[in-house]
């Protein structure tokens, strides 16, 4: 901490901000500018995958927004998760700061982590505890988490109603209003613009595409690494960094991951504006080097081939017959 901060790594980079916010912006815009000029044609498969693309860098930005990247006011940062996350792309800033806020407490923690107890098993005692459908899913769920990506944006906006409507999250209406606004706004125009087969196929590859995307970006964080028992008491240097992956890269990763790829980075200081990660890097190395502890880094492809690995062989303990 002391080194990151003699480098100035945590100090706030709204510059950064503003122009990623307004270039990201113009591209929601365009996007939807095209649509409506384009009218009735199939054509707009390729507009829908385009603002895929746009609505993961938006929810990139709300994620930095979530973890106070951007401003030094809290509010400030709310009030920007609430523009990019509720409004923009149907995904609610209170449910995902509520849920996120748990997985850094505790990553890779069996009963404690959200992200290790949905509907894969990173575990073999989990992978054999499963029944019915669930037992199937964690037997073949290296083949099966591809195509179940493409269900992620749906679950997103699903959650997303949920929390507003049943958890204790602040501003529950503004919230709520926020993404009605956007479900009105997104299904009106897909629906104005173009008859219902298209509208329907439109919907499909935009928010299937997006859900893939969002989650072919943190399938490389965690997946494969180390997996810590529920009360685990391990440091949390060590529990971050142990539980991490981080993914090797240039320019285009560090758009294309939205900074995700400098995970180590981003759970030993979540509050980290993403354009000082890169720098961070180095110096979390290093340390990481001087104390001992395991620093994993590997390249894009190979990040998914040890998830897979890793799920592959969590899945092989999951008995077709219950125990």
């Amino acid at each position: 901490m002391r080194r990151v901060r003699a480098a100035g790594l945590l100090d706030r980079r709204v510059r950064y901000y503003v122009w990623a916010s307004a270039l990201t912006a113009a591209a929601f815009v365009a996007g939807w500018v095209v649509f409506v000029l384009l009218g009735d044609t199939w054509w707009q498969l390729a507009v829908g995958a385009f603002l895929a693309l746009v609505f993961a860098q938006i929810a990139f930005l709300g994620h930095d927004a979530g973890h106070k990247q951007i401003f030094a006011s809290r509010r400030a940062n709310y009030r920007y998760g609430l523009i990019a996350g509720n409004l923009a792309i149907g995904l609610s800033i209170g449910w995902w700061t509520s849920n996120h806020n748990r997985h850094h407490a505790h990553p890779n923690t069996e009963g404690a982590d959200p992200d290790a107890m949905g509907v894969l098993a990173f575990s073999g005692e989990r992978a054999r505890a499963g029944r019915g459908i669930r037992r199937l899913i964690f037997r073949y769920q290296a083949w099966l988490f591809f195509p179940m990506l493409f269900l992620e944006g749906g679950s997103l906006h699903r959650a997303s109603v949920r929390a507003v409507l049943r958890w204790p999250i602040p501003n529950r209406v503004l919230e709520g209003a926020l993404l009605a606004t956007h479900a009105a706004a997104y299904l009106g125009t897909v629906f104005l613009v173009l008859p219902p087969g298209k509208a329907l196929a439109f919907i499909a590859v935009q928010q299937g595409l997006w859900g893939f995307y969002m989650g072919c970006t943190f399938a490389p964080n965690h997946k494969g690494m180390a997996v810590l028992p529920e009360g685990d008491n391990t440091d949390f240097l060590r529990r971050q960094v142990l539980t991490s992956r981080n993914v090797r890269g240039g320019a285009m990763t560090d758009l294309g991951l939205g900074g995700l790829n400098y995970q180590i980075e981003h759970h030993l200081f979540p509050s980290m504006p993403r354009p000082n990660l890169v720098r961070a890097q180095p110096i979390v190395a290093g340390f990481c080097a001087e104390i001992g502890v395991p620093y994993h880094e590997t390249g894009l492809f190979e990040s998914y081939a040890e998830a897979m690995a890793h799920l592959d062989e969590v899945g092989r303990q999951a008995s077709l017959r219950p125990a």
